[in-house]
């Protein structure tokens, strides 16, 4: 979105608005100070005039707005300098293209009514990782620290281990009787070419070498599974790597718990870190028996959506969808576990905190709705971004009904089949509301 925020701040320097602010001098190009004069021999006069007993662009019809003249002599709507008065943008397609703004078509959509949960957030354990040693050592080095962010294949810790060094040795030993083993081979080949040796003992010798090259994959296979990356078996063949383990992040994420301390010793059944993705939580929910059959059924047709808050972050919803219901029921409280998984893209979650959830269950009643992206706020009254004519939007007042997801009924004001702008909508708004923010045009 920082694309968009550049394009509109381009958009407002471009069009030549300026206004003084404090005591702060004001540069104005040459080319400039004869429309600067004239704006101050007018100023007394009407004051800019530019919105003064007009009433809203959200009052007036779209064809008057589409049909006024600024002071320009230009139709409002195409003056990149006035076209904010009548609540009109300009979004150029290339911002669609780059998926800098969404659009999206007015239609009917199914109501959804919320069922509301509470429960406890925890890790998603199908991205959290624990990691251990496979062979007894002494830690060397820890490499990262507690909440840290690593990246996957990142040493996190290094062991010096006799085993490991071992396997190390096993795996030059195979290497050099391979080596061996394909010299003999090829020997018995070439005298078996001349008539020299016999069937047996070229026979023997490619079972040698087949024996070896077993031996070597066995090796290698061992060095792998207790964690040296198959890309680093040639710095051992060759003697270039030292006799130590290092235990690396199996995907990115954050260090959720470090046990490890240099000089210590590691053992195979100790977990010494832990690492995890939490950009995406789980929510355990206690579903109650009565909501039992029209969750259980939503949730099976896999179009189940909910919304999360938390006490930390008051006012805000982390979108989730609900995955899993629990096959078995609590005979003491009558519920359910409903497993919701949690949209957690700043991390602000945390595991182990108290949460409640609306699931929202599809009806039979169909409403027109939009994004909630899409429906704007101005001084109380709601209005979303409408496509009047090739790029340009405006924005028209409607009348919000019901709130589900990331859905909200319209009750009046945008019939089915209109296109609007959905995510992305909010710059467009800072774009038409410049003059409260201190813009405006230059007359």
């Amino acid at each position: 979105m920082n694309k968009l925020h550049l394009t509109i701040l381009i958009g407002l320097l471009a069009s030549g608005c300026s206004k003084s602010t404090g005591g702060e001098a004001q540069h104005v190009a040459p080319k400039q100070e004869e429309h600067a004069a004239h704006a101050d021999e007018k100023a007394g006069e009407h004051q800019h005039e530019h919105g003064e007993e007009e009433g809203s662009d959200l009052d007036k019809p779209v064809e008057e707005l589409f049909s006024a003249r600024c002071e320009h002599q230009r139709p409002t709507f195409e003056c990149d300098e006035c076209r904010y008065e009548v609540g009109v943008v300009k979004a150029p397609k290339a911002l669609f293209d780059e998926g800098l703004l969404e659009r999206h078509v007015v239609g009917a959509r199914a109501l959804e009514s919320a069922v509301e949960l509470t429960g406890e957030i925890g890790f998603d354990e199908k991205r959290i990782a624990h990691l251990s040693s496979q062979v007894e050592g002494v830690i060397r080095k820890v490499h990262v620290g507690l909440g840290q962010r690593v990246e996957k294949g990142q040493p996190l810790i290094e062991i010096h281990s006799v085993a490991f060094g071992e396997a190390e040795g096993e795996y030059r030993a195979a290497q050099a009787n391979l080596r061996l083993a394909e010299r003999e081979h090829a020997r018995q080949s070439g005298l078996r070419d001349e008539g020299i040796t016999s069937e047996k003992e070229y026979l023997r010798a490619a079972q040698e070498l087949e024996a070896a090259k077993i031996r070597l994959d066995t090796a290698a296979g061992k060095l792998v599974r207790l964690g040296l990356p198959a890309s680093e078996l040639d710095a051992v063949r060759e003697g270039r790597r030292e006799a130590s383990l290092v235990l690396r992040a199996p995907a990115s994420g954050v260090v959720l718990a470090l046990h490890a301390v240099a000089g210590e010793i590691a053992r195979p059944e100790e977990s010494l870190a832990t690492v995890g993705d939490l950009s995406r939580l789980w929510l355990w929910a206690d579903l109650y028996e009565n909501d039992l059959a029209r969750v259980a059924e939503s949730q099976a047709r896999g179009n189940l959506s909910a919304s999360v808050t938390v006490k930390a972050f008051p006012g805000r919803e982390f979108a989730g969808v609900v995955d899993f219901v629990g096959p078995t029921m609590d005979p003491a409280t009558r519920t359910v576990k409903a497993r919701v998984l949690v949209e957690n893209p700043d991390g602000g979650l945390r595991s182990g905190m108290f949460a409640k959830a609306r699931l929202f269950v599809p009806t039979d009643a169909e409403v027109v709705a939009v994004p909630r992206a899409a429906l704007m706020q101005d001084e109380g009254r709601s209005f979303v971004f409408v496509r009047q004519r090739g790029d340009y939007f405006v924005r028209r007042p409607v009348t919000p009904g019901r709130a589900w997801g990331g859905w909200v009924e319209l009750v009046e004001g945008l019939e089915a089949g209109k296109e609007i702008a959905a995510d992305g909508a909010f710059l467009l708004k800072s774009d038409v509301l410049r003059s409260k923010m201190g813009a405006g045009c230059a007359d």
